[in-house]
């Protein structure tokens, strides 16, 4: 299957670090060689880089490294194909346009049954269960709603929406739309938050070592989400199986341990709030 990597924070930065780990698991560390991508937004646009070659040789790839775009929300997917051929149409994330705004997916599994499009509002380009269930989410949201909701309305629509995609396989998957940034476990899904007091981190595909003292200040955050973590002396949290996590600005704003067996109180389908 394929790995996800994301990154939400408060301040504007780069993803290089992690990146240039996460990029030798396509081909040197591991096995994830059928293209890659890597969208970044910027302010209310996107600026995506895309490659069907492995993404630890892609010349594509290297730009991401010599631009050290700065950024606060990147989603990054590299490829093992499971559907679909190996080629650009295919290749993660996926954008669509929602409420005048960029949504970006990128999903890791495999859906055994597509959902039903015939009456969506999206339509996939490639031939993928990933973009196929993304055009389903951005459609059910939709046409559920006819503006823009607040984030309770649209994190429990979220949830909805997903669980009736988990039916139909493995559903990991990392969405943003700019403001904030949701994944999904269900099989493997990592993340930690950065924050003062900065110290180093070593990566674990290549041993490369970084200070962050050297580049972050007092009151930056930054998240990074990841199929499996990217350094070795960070304490990174595993998701649960069905858990969604919600970050803002870096911070961790809703969690939902597994999936949730009945409403609560309030009529949404329950994520815990965190302070």
């Amino acid at each position: 299957m394929c790995q996800l990597l994301g990154m939400n924070c408060n301040t504007p930065t780069d993803i290089v670090f992690s990146f240039e780990g996460f990029r030798r698991r396509a081909g040197l560390t591991d096995c994830h060689c059928d293209g890659f991508g890597i969208a970044f937004f910027e302010g209310k646009g996107i600026r995506v880089f895309r490659d069907n070659q492995a993404a630890h040789s892609s010349p594509i790839a290297d730009c991401v490294k010599q631009y050290h775009i700065k950024s606060l929300n990147v989603i990054a997917h590299i490829r093992k194909a499971t559907q679909g051929e190996v080629n650009i149409e295919n290749t993660h994330p996926f954008i669509r346009e929602l409420w005048g705004q960029n949504w970006v997916f990128a999903h890791n599994g495999n859906l055994t049954v597509y959902p039903d499009l015939t009456h969506s509002l999206y339509h996939p380009i490639g031939r993928t269960d990933s973009e196929a269930a993304f055009c389903y989410m951005m459609s059910e949201l939709k046409t559920r709603f006819t503006q823009k909701p607040n984030e309770n309305e649209l994190f429990t629509a979220l949830q909805e929406i997903t669980q009736s995609l988990c039916q139909k396989g493995t559903f990991n998957f990392i969405l943003s739309n700019g403001e904030w940034m949701i994944a999904h476990c269900t099989t493997n899904l990592h993340y930690l938050t950065r924050k003062a007091p900065f110290g180093k981190a070593q990566r674990i595909d290549d041993d490369g070592v970084i200070d962050f003292n050297e580049y972050a200040k007092e009151g930056d955050r930054v998240t990074i989400i990841t199929t499996f973590p990217l350094t070795k002396d960070e304490t990174w949290t595993k998701m649960a199986c069905g858990g969604f996590v919600f970050f803002k600005e870096g911070e961790k704003i809703a969690e939902i341990i597994g999936v949730p067996t009945q409403a609560i109180d309030d009529g949404t389908l329950g994520y815990q709030k965190c302070a």
